[in-house]
């Protein structure tokens, strides 16, 4: 049964930060604020500024989903507002289960946000079905909570319905709404150069096994103004630490963020922990191309044309709902030419991206209606207040690959490696006075510090012997 419908005042936001927390580097990736993905974050901001109205403040959980806090969130808020991407998936299901846990712990509206499910692009749903119970379990709770779920597109609304749920919307995602009915994406250039500056993103499976690794080589070779834009934390700490301690990405020497990798050695990398930075930096491109979704968002927030080399259900069916330029990555990436920037820039239409945008957007802003929750932009000031505190803070700009062993680098991040350091050392004292007051030391000795510790050795040594 669905709650009465009403407006609340304190909005809890699943999210890795508020858009207004600005870390430093370091501490983004210490903290995994982009929750291992930093396409998260874009979602997550364009939802917090989409629901701070005059009358509603929105607070981000950080993440976190402990059940134990749910007496807390009933006591202190009107809601719960969940956007997510793909997480109905195998490998999402242990925290989906732990999500789902607390939902059912809640006694406030419970409001989803553009789920989705993934698979290959063929929609084949038989490899989702040992997930079902879980998925079947998170949807009765939110349905209990909330008017409807809001799903990416047509296949998860499809894979939910097929299930025996009704009350299933299509919405898409949130984060091309960041700018609410608008939508400015337009070709400023008749066509693509070697001169161009063109942005390229893609994941370390897509790059592996996928054929974007032979696209990526291509493309460097004919288009010397390239960027790769990655999105993992793996990614992140490749570039800023030079840390191949991931098993999956230190072996993948053909993404970019590979320190072996000659855009890694060329500057040619980013990753950016903050969207504000992500969008800002992409304006002055002309293409953005690539396996990720969000990468390639970020571009059409930022006015750049930008086209999707679809590799699975969850890129293809948020294509297709906002009507994105795309390809199907496996039946492109072995042709040069088909996958080459100035071709796929001149096939690229928006005109159903932008042209109907407003219609998309009059369905979301009814699902938020129909759930009970106010827009900045039908509700309060269009984001304003949000977009000009947003330019009063000092984010940190991308992460820069490593290459430099000067003074004013090292001194950064071993600054910052001796005070986590201490920190450590500080509660493993704590903790060594409390076990042995409880004479079970031997049951819970800390390991932290260790870890920083190896981390600062690795650091250490990668900086006096940068050729290793």
């Amino acid at each position: 049964m669905s709650p009465t419908v009403r407006h609340p005042k304190r909005i809890l936001l699943r999210s890795g930060k508020s858009p207004y927390d600005v870390f430093s580097v370091e501490q983004a990736l210490h903290q995994d604020v982009i929750a291992t993905n930093s396409g998260n974050l874009i979602f997550q901001d364009a939802a917090h500024k989409i629901l701070e109205t005059p009358d509603t403040e929105v607070f981000s959980n950080g993440g976190r989903t402990e059940v134990a806090a749910a007496a807390r969130i009933n006591a202190e808020y009107d809601a719960f507002v969940v956007p997510l991407a793909n997480a109905f998936r195998p490998s999402f299901e242990v925290a989906l289960q732990r999500l789902t846990r607390l939902i059912s712990k809640l006694r406030i509206p419970v409001v989803v946000l553009g789920v989705g499910a993934q698979t290959g692009v063929g929609y084949d749903a038989a490899r989702l079905k040992r997930i079902e119970p879980t998925v079947r379990a998170f949807c009765s709770a939110v349905l209990e909570r909330s008017a409807s779920i809001g799903v990416r597109g047509e296949f998860t609304e499809t894979y939910l319905r097929d299930m025996g749920f009704k009350d299933v919307e299509v919405i898409g995602c949130p984060s091309l709404f960041m700018y609410g009915n608008e939508l400015d994406v337009r070709k400023e250039v008749p066509g693509l150069t070697a001169d161009s500056r063109i942005a390229i993103n893609g994941s370390h499976s897509a790059v592996a096994k996928q054929g974007l690794g032979r696209v990526i080589t291509r493309t460097r070779e004919r288009y010397p103004n390239l960027r790769f834009i990655g999105q993992n934390l793996s990614d992140a700490r490749q570039l800023h630490w030079r840390d191949l301690s991931d098993p999956v990405a230190s072996r993948v020497t053909a993404m970019p963020t590979h320190p072996d990798h000659p855009m890694y050695q060329e500057d040619k990398v980013r990753v950016y922990v903050d969207p504000i930075t992500w969008i800002d930096e992409l304006r002055p491109f002309d293409f953005s191309f690539g396996s990720r979704i969000h990468g390639n968002i970020a571009a059409l927030l930022a006015g750049t044309p930008a086209t999707v080399l679809c590799g699975d259900s969850r890129t293809l069916e948020l294509c297709r709902y906002f009507e994105i330029p795309h390809q199907l990555l496996d039946k492109v990436a072995k042709d040069p030419e088909a996958t080459d920037p100035a071709r796929l820039y001149e096939q690229a239409d928006f005109s159903g991206l932008t042209g109907n945008h407003r219609e998309r957007f009059e369905r979301f802003t009814g699902f938020l209606d129909k759930n009970g929750l106010q827009n900045t932009f039908t509700h309060g000031d269009g984001g304003a207040a949000f977009e000009k505190r947003m330019r009063s803070l000092s984010f940190p700009p991308g992460v820069r690959p490593w290459n430099d062993t000067d003074l004013a680098s090292l001194t950064t991040r071993f600054g910052w490696l001796h005070t986590q350091v201490g920190e450590l050392s500080k509660d493993n004292d704590r903790l060594r006075r409390e076990l042995a007051r409880s004479k079970r030391a031997k049951d819970a000795v800390p390991a932290p510090a260790a870890s920083v510790y190896r981390r600062a050795r690795r650091v250490v040594g990668r900086a006096l012997h940068p050729g290793k």
